[in-house]
């Protein structure tokens, strides 16, 4: 009787652990979402940047109570980097290495964006990261901008415009939500998912949440420039 043939046993390679760079907008919301439905990585956490005196997310000017909305409804735990007003390079990069070497410590060692086809910002991030033997990758590079705000509404995200720079975009953007009348209003010239630094969002429901995180639009108030739109808890 000739014996059975051993069975050769595949073992898949464990995931790589990712630290997401977080903003708490749309295109952060989309690149999490290509990398949480990929069996060969697995997200570790969240890092967001919070400016400390006004106690938000940094640039965007999303309150911090919000932003831990989201960690919650991510159920992800969440790194803060806490930085000055006005923060200059030179502080920004001393913080943000601070964070990194301890997710170093961690066995972190990729680091996932956002960015869609900002060239020099993927460099810039590239340099840093190498400078600390970290790789940067980018689930959403280079995809059309028009077909990730259909995906974005597709998908079942909802977002509201949070930050507008006023001279790129009309000011009374700010605090619309992104439905397909949004896209559609957006003028000629307009990226449409604000690549260029149009306008910025907070997401507040979509697939990688346990839950839609309930807010209510407040005032709209010119500062340093830009025009935001306040977003309090319900």
């Amino acid at each position: 009787m000739t014996p059975p043939r051993s069975l050769a046993v595949h073992h898949r390679p464990p995931a790589t652990p990712i630290l997401f760079c977080w903003s708490g907008g749309k295109d952060s919301a989309l690149a999490l979402y290509a990398l949480l439905k990929r069996d060969d990585v697995q997200v570790t956490g969240i890092l967001t940047t919070v400016t400390d005196e006004y106690d938000r997310i940094s640039m965007h000017g999303v309150r911090r109570s919000l932003l831990l909305k989201q960690r919650d409804a991510l159920g992800l735990p969440l790194e803060e980097v806490r930085i000055p007003p006005h923060c200059g390079n030179r502080i920004y990069e001393s913080r943000m290495e601070q964070a990194l070497r301890s997710q170093l410590d961690a066995g972190v060692r990729t680091v996932a964006f956002g960015d869609i086809f900002l060239q020099d910002l993927r460099e810039y991030r590239e340099r840093n990261l190498a400078s600390l033997a970290m790789q940067a990758i980018f689930p959403i590079w280079k995809r059309d901008t028009r077909e990730l705000a259909r995906e974005f509404w597709d998908l079942g995200f909802r977002a509201i415009v949070v930050c507008i720079d006023p001279n790129k975009l009309d000011r009374g953007f700010a605090g619309r939500e992104l439905t397909p009348d949004f896209f559609a209003n957006l003028p000629a010239g307009v990226d449409a998912c604000g690549e260029n630094g149009e306008f910025h969002t907070f997401v507040f429901a979509g697939p990688i949440f346990s839950h839609p995180i309930e807010v209510q639009r407040g005032e709209v108030v010119d500062r340093d420039g830009f025009a935001f739109c306040d977003l309090e808890e319900k």
